[in-house]
């Protein structure tokens, strides 16, 4: 059984949460996308409006280790602050926080300074640790670092359900050292609307799978074949099914060494009367370019030095029909290099099927990662019903495995 944070009184106690402000920067330090850290607010509303303090800790980029300026969280604590400055006193707002909210940044996540910032904080009041890869020990799970992070807390909350699916120290092995340990109320949404897809499923459940490979789906495919009656394919991974069917591909993207699997995936879901549905159209280019030549063929008409870069027109309407029809769709991986705008046009039109589907009362779910980043590039993002902020978690949430930062959250019931 795992526990909510709404299930425990937080009063005057420090609640050690983990949450996934990993997110991108401009040049200049600033916040590019603040989704990740806008998503945990709830959880944080939860705590400090109780009279518990939030210590948050995170991680950021890839630094490998070492401290790297580059990748300190001070700029993200100095976003987080402004954020919860424009929602105090507003009880109008579906997340607000009490007046004079402090946000507090300590430049260490272990040690006597991390732990005299917190002892001084009063209730009510948040804190955000420094980036917890500046050490090593994080990422190998060692059990001396987990032990100096728990020091930080008296309850121990996990929100990071896009680090869920890695066994680390903020996310495995200090959860074990918690009597009390819970769920944030991002990672309780995650797990539910993921699970429901899996196990409870308003029908016909659609499959939208895209992205440029197909080898990192290979289990979620398979799983879908027992729960769905459709899948949609885009993106890259087209080329590698095309070519497993003797056809000509050009210059378009190819797992050479997947053609057998696309073959016998192919078979695999006629066997089992599941429509696995690849684009009759593609926008070909002569390079990788935005202002590249290009022009839209069938897919039996791709020319010798042509690449396929997005699904053609046919193949939106007939997806958008198909995704107008169902009860369900989970969407992972866009349809075509949605980055650049002369191929934008799939990736989009399926992001405004979604939206027009949950209008009409379906559950529609996506998947995190690049399908993520493209609902939000198209204003989207507020229109479906559920967004991931796990790319790599929900994947492997819908394969079936069991993610570590879910598991070491069970207690006893």
């Amino acid at each position: 059984m795992i526990k909510s944070i709404t299930d425990f009184d937080v009063a005057g106690k420090r609640v050690l949460t983990r949450v996934d402000f990993n997110v991108p920067q401009n040049d200049d330090g600033s916040i590019a996308d603040d989704t990740r850290i806008r998503e945990s607010l709830p959880t944080i509303q939860s705590i400090v409006e109780r009279g518990g303090i939030a210590v948050l800790m995170s991680h950021l980029g890839r630094p490998k280790g070492k401290v790297n300026e580059k990748y300190s969280l001070k700029p993200v604590a100095e976003h987080l602050k402004a954020l919860v400055d424009g929602m105090q006193d507003n009880s109008n707002n579906a997340v607000h926080f009490p007046l004079e909210t402090a946000v507090h940044f300590v430049p260490e996540c272990i040690g006597e300074n991390a732990r005299a910032v917190i002892a001084q904080a009063k209730p009510g009041e948040i804190v955000l640790l420094e980036n917890l890869r500046f050490h090593a020990e994080e990422e190998a799970n060692d059990e001396g670092f987990a032990k100096e992070l728990a020091h930080n807390g008296d309850v121990y909350c996990n929100d990071a359900f896009g680090t869920a699916h890695r066994a680390h120290a903020s996310t495995a092995g200090v959860a074990a050292l918690f009597e009390e340990r819970c769920a944030g109320l991002l990672m309780q949404k995650e797990l539910e609307y993921l699970g429901g897809a899996l196990k409870t499923p308003k029908q016909p459940l659609i499959a939208i799978m895209g992205g440029s490979k197909i080898s990192g789906k290979i289990d979620v495919i398979r799983r879908l074949f027992d729960i769905c009656e459709t899948i949609l394919v885009g993106g890259g991974m087209m080329f590698t099914f095309y070519k497993a069917m003797d056809m000509n591909i050009g210059s378009s993207v190819l797992e050479a060494d997947k053609v057998d699997l696309a073959r016998d995936l192919i078979a695999e879901a006629k066997s089992r009367n599941v429509a696995l549905v690849l684009p009759s159209d593609v926008v070909v280019a002569r390079a990788f370019d935005n202002e590249a030549e290009h022009k839209t063929v069938g897919v039996g008409d791709i020319e010798d030095g042509w690449m396929g870069l997005d699904i053609g027109p046919k193949t939106i309407a007939t997806y958008s029909d198909v995704i107008g029809r169902a009860g369900t769709v989970v969407w992972n991986g866009p349809m075509g290099v949605f980055e650049m705008p002369s191929f934008a046009a799939g990736t989009e039109a399926i992001a405004k099927a979604m939206a027009e589907a949950t209008q009409h009362g379906a559950v529609t779910i996506v998947g995190g990662g690049d399908s993520a980043s493209a609902i939000v590039q198209f204003g989207y993002h507020d229109k479906i019903t559920h967004v991931s902020t796990g790319g790599g978690a929900s994947l492997e949430f819908l394969e079936g495995k069991t993610l570590p930062g879910v598991e070491a959250l069970n207690v006893d019931a």
